[in-house]
């Protein structure tokens, strides 16, 4: 059997279930639902194989995409913070960080190709120094601050916030022996490592039930759209 084959087998089955649904049910009469519907089936249509029409959806996804992206970039960045306050309200400093901008397209010519380096510094070393504080603060102070345990966190009838705060700073600890005396060598400190291990691994656990949970619910959302304004089979 030829490769095309099976392809053209599927999409005269989708075609016949469409055709069908138009017949007997509800299905909506816009035209942009129609277009959302068909893009969506074109994308579920890779989990049968690699096909053209996924091909397709997935091209102009990206170009849309693109071209969207490219739109704000021009209309809330280059448009109103560099050149609408250059050439409107006639601020000329800004001369220095468009020309400075504007070196990044030296990468395209070989010979100047070593001042797009100019640009990169810049942005690196701004970037790491409005960062790297933040990550400080949002990460290792206020991780600090929650493993403090309190003796109001023990109240008469309710002490599991001061369970969860122990449990939280054996989980710190170990977890940081982990990544610090976890040699080869066995040390005083391998016990507590091993455990580190296994606060790492319900981490790594709960991460990814997050992000299952979060395309699940992608998932969810896109379908309850083709039953409901495509096809209407849910009420509204």
């Amino acid at each position: 059997m030829k490769k095309w084959v099976p392809t053209v087998i599927f999409l005269a089955v989708a075609v016949v279930l469409i055709v069908l649904a138009i017949v007997f049910l509800p299905v909506s009469k816009s035209v942009w639902v129609w277009i959302a519907a068909l893009l969506t089936l074109a994308i579920f249509s890779i989990l049968y194989r690699d096909n053209p029409i996924y091909r397709i959806a997935e091209h102009i996804f990206v170009g849309l995409s693109l071209g969207y992206g490219l739109a704000m970039i021009w209309h809330l960045a280059l448009w109103q913070i560099a050149l609408r306050p250059l050439f409107v309200e006639g601020r000329f400093i800004l001369i220095i960080p468009i020309a400075i901008g504007l070196l990044y397209f030296t990468r395209l010519i070989p010979k100047v190709s070593w001042l797009v380096r100019i640009p990169i510094s810049i942005a690196l070393g701004l970037g790491s120094g409005i960062a790297i504080p933040l990550i400080f603060q949002a990460t290792i102070f206020e991780q600090t601050k929650a493993s403090l345990v309190l003796p109001e966190m023990f109240a008469p009838g309710n002490p599991w916030p001061g369970i969860w705060a122990i449990i939280l700073i054996i989980g710190i600890v170990t977890t940081l022996a982990y990544f610090f005396f976890s040699r080869k060598e066995k040390s005083v400190l391998s016990p507590v490592s091993k455990v580190g291990i296994i606060f790492i691994m319900l981490g790594f656990g709960a991460t990814f039930g997050l992000t299952v949970m979060s395309r699940v619910s992608l998932l969810i959302g896109r379908v309850q759209f083709l039953l409901r304004e495509w096809l209407g089979i849910i009420a509204q």
